[in-house]
C-alpha cells in the first residue's frame, strides 16, 4: 500500500464512500512499525480532504486498526495501541513469522497476551484472525486471556458460541 500510494488511495476512496451504506472498519495488514501508521494516517486524511473537497459524503469516524501478524508488531503493540482503533491478532502469520511450528506454542499464547494487555491499556480492542481463534480447546483461555473477539469461519460460530456463553 505505501509503495504504491495512488492505488491504496483509490482502495481507501472506495472504503470511505462505502462508509455511507453500512458501519464497516478498515484493517491494514503486514505493520512493522509506528511510522507506517503515521504513513497511512497522513494518506487517509489526504483523502479524506479530497473526498470533502468534491462533495462526496463519507462517514469520518471509521475504526481503523492494524493485523498483527509479525513479532515486530508485537513487540510494539504498545506504541501502535497509541495510534489506531483496533488490533487483529493474525495467529495463522504471527505463527510462521515466529516459530513455523504448532500455533498452539506457549511462545504464540505469550505473544497474544501482549497484544491483549497493551490494547486495552490503551482502550482499543483486540480480536483473534486466523485458524487458532476457532481452537475450541483455547476458546476459555482466550476469555481469560481478555480477547474481545474471535474472528471464525461460519461453520465454527456455533461450537465457539456455546463455549462461551457456557462461561462465567
Amino acid at each position: 500500500c505505501l509503495d504504491r500510494p495512488e492505488v491504496f488511495k483509490t482502495q481507501l476512496r472506495a472504503l470511505f464512500r462505502a462508509s455511507m451504506f453500512g458501519n464497516i472498519s478498515i484493517m491494514y495488514p503486514m505493520i512493522i512499525s509506528v511510522t507506517e501508521v503515521k504513513q497511512i494516517k497522513a494518506i487517509v486524511a489526504e483523502v479524506k480532504k479530497e473526498l470533502t473537497e468534491q462533495g462526496i459524503p463519507f462517514k469520518d469516524d471509521v475504526e481503523q486498526g492494524v493485523m498483527i501478524e509479525t513479532p515486530a508488531a508485537v513487540m510494539i503493540s504498545d506504541l501502535l495501541a497509541k495510534e489506531v482503533d483496533f488490533f487483529s491478532i493474525g495467529t495463522n502469520d504471527l505463527t510462521q513469522y515466529t516459530l513455523a511450528i504448532d500455533r498452539q506454542h506457549e511462545a504464540v499464547l505469550r505473544m497474544i497476551q501482549m497484544v491483549i494487555d497493551n490494547a486495552h491499556k490503551e482502550g482499543i480492542w483486540a480480536g483473534i484472525c486466523g485458524e487458532l481463534g476457532a481452537d475450541t480447546t483455547l476458546t476459555e483461555r482466550f476469555i481469560q486471556m481478555g480477547i474481545d473477539e474471535l474472528s471464525v469461519s461460519p461453520t465454527f460460530v456455533l461450537p465457539v458460541r456455546k463455549i462461551v456463553r457456557e462461561l462465567d
